[in-house]
C-alpha cells in the first residue's frame, strides 16, 4: 500500500509547487553514504530564509531549498572548512558550483576546499545537521555549530572567531551565535 502514499505525496508536492511554494533547485550535501560524485555535485543550491523555532523562540534563519536549517562552524575561516571526516558525516557540507538565494542580505559564494565546492554565506561555510528536518532545529550550539541567519557577520580569511552579532554570548559554546 505504499503506492497510494507516494501518489498522494506527489500530488501534494505538485500542488505546493504550483502555488509557488517550492523553488526548483537542487541541494547537495555530502554524506558518508552518498557516492563521492553525488556528494560534491556542481548542482545549483538555493538558500532562503524561513521563520523557525530556535531554542523556543521564532527566528529568521537560513535554510536549504528543502527547508533544512543551515549552520556555520565557529572555528572555520573564509578560506578553510575544518569540518571533515566523522564531523562532516554528522554535519554535511552544503555544496554547489553556483549557489542562489532569496531573502538574503548577505553574500552567497563558493569555497573550493576539502569538501568540494562548498556554499558560503558572508564567508562562513554552510552545513546541515543529520538530526534536523525541515523547520526543525536540533543542532543549535552543538559542537560549536550555530544556525546561520541573514544578519550573520562576515568573517575574514584569517579568523573564524569574529563575533556573529551583539546577541552572541561571549565565551559561550552553547549560545545563540546570531
Amino acid at each position: 500500500m505504499q503506492r497510494p502514499k507516494v501518489m498522494i505525496a506527489s500530488i501534494g508536492v505538485a500542488v505546493v509547487a504550483a502555488a509557488g511554494g517550492i523553488t526548483a533547485a537542487v541541494v547537495s550535501t555530502s554524506t558518508a553514504s552518498a557516492a563521492p560524485a553525488a556528494g560534491h555535485s556542481a548542482a545549483a543550491t538555493t538558500v532562503r530564509t524561513a521563520q523557525v523555532p530556535v531554542n523556543g523562540k521564532l527566528e529568521t534563519i537560513l535554510v536549504s531549498t528543502t527547508g533544512q536549517p543551515l549552520y556555520y562552524y565557529k572555528p572555520d575561516t573564509a578560506a578553510k572548512s575544518f569540518v571533515t571526516g566523522g564531523l562532516a558525516q554528522a554535519w554535511p557540507p552544503l555544496t554547489s558550483a553556483s549557489p542562489a538565494g532569496s531573502g538574503l542580505s548577505g553574500k552567497l559564494s563558493v569555497l573550493q576546499d576539502v569538501n568540494g565546492q562548498q556554499a558560503t554565506y558572508n564567508g562562513h561555510p554552510l552545513y546541515t545537521f543529520v538530526s534536523d528536518h525541515a523547520g526543525v532545529v536540533t543542532g543549535q550550539g552543538v559542537q560549536n555549530f550555530f544556525v546561520a541567519t541573514p544578519g550573520l557577520a562576515s568573517i575574514t580569511s584569517t579568523s573564524g572567531q569574529t563575533p556573529s552579532s551583539p546577541m552572541a554570548p561571549a565565551g559561550s559554546g552553547g549560545g545563540y551565535g546570531y
